[in-house]
């Protein structure tokens, strides 16, 4: 295989299960950047929440950050590509969620804001116990989130609508479709509905960083395993689904891979893409 880029997901897919970057993985990292392969980190994270063990290495050079709503330029901290919610978009997803037991997340500049009700009890929102310290390490508390995304309206980069069960999230989720316009869809998580200016995606912003890189999507691999990586892997040369993917992600994917938690990436590269002896 002709692979000279991979896209990876970070968390349940880089990241194990503490969200940290495995002794392993790193090696495995640092050993593809040694050979010239590009890592591009390809995330629903908001950029200034990207793990600082993965931002260390040094190589990297792109990151594609709230799902395609935003691409970094790593070595200058700039964004170079932007597909922002509108304030038009926003105002419809406020009003088709009115009377829905929910919470909201706002990204602005690749920094992270949430409410209070949310940052203090993640739990009750449907988070993972082990998601609780990202959530509350990451995201700036705004007393009023609504009025805080209103008074920023026209600057965000993304935005998240924290369900409690999967049957609420659908029928919001149908809801937008429906009524909100120009929006790219997408859920990683069954508590979150993450929702981006059209053209956002991975696979719009992994392309962008490929197409910036010269490369063809034969040339490309991707690791993923949520519903957001779908296309992701879709358009990877090469698409690989950890072991602990959604049913989806799994669908879509060429080859598995290991669990998040069992070094999945140095499997992959090892024995799937036979990058590294």
């Amino acid at each position: 295989m002709s692979i000279k880029c991979i896209a990876l997901d970070l968390d349940r897919t880089t990241l194990d299960e503490t969200g940290q970057l495995s002794a392993e993985n790193k090696r495995t990292l640092e050993a593809l950047i040694a050979k010239g392969i590009e890592i591009v980190i390809a995330s629903g994270r908001a950029y200034a929440t990207l793990p600082n063990d993965v931002m260390a290495i040094q190589g990297i050079r792109y990151a594609v950050c709230g799902n395609g709503a935003s691409v970094y330029d790593v070595t200058a901290g700039q964004c170079i590509r932007r597909c922002g919610l509108s304030g038009e978009a926003l105002e419809t997803v406020l009003r088709v969620t009115a009377g829905e037991t929910v919470s909201y997340e706002g990204f602005i500049d690749g920094v992270a804001y949430a409410g209070r009700e949310y940052v203090e009890n993640p739990v009750k929102y449907g988070a993972t116990p082990q998601a609780v310290a990202y959530v509350q390490s990451t995201r700036h508390i705004k007393e009023d989130i609504v009025a805080f995304l209103r008074e920023h309206k026209e600057h965000l980069d993304s935005m998240d609508v924290i369900v409690r069960d999967e049957e609420s999230k659908q029928r919001i989720w149908k809801r937008v479709a429906e009524t909100a316009k120009d929006v790219y869809i997408t859920s990683s998580v069954e508590q979150l509905l993450e929702i981006a200016g059209q053209g956002a995606g991975k696979k719009a912003g992994v392309e962008y960083v490929a197409n910036k890189l010269g490369l063809r999507r034969e040339e490309l691999a991707a690791f993923g395993d949520g519903d957001n990586d779908i296309d992701m892997l879709q358009y990877a040369g090469v698409g690989i689904a950890m072991e602990n993917a959604s049913a989806g992600c799994k669908a879509a994917a060429d080859y598995l891979t290991k669990h998040h938690a069992k070094d999945g990436i140095t499997y992959g590269v090892r024995e799937i893409l036979r990058l590294l002896p």
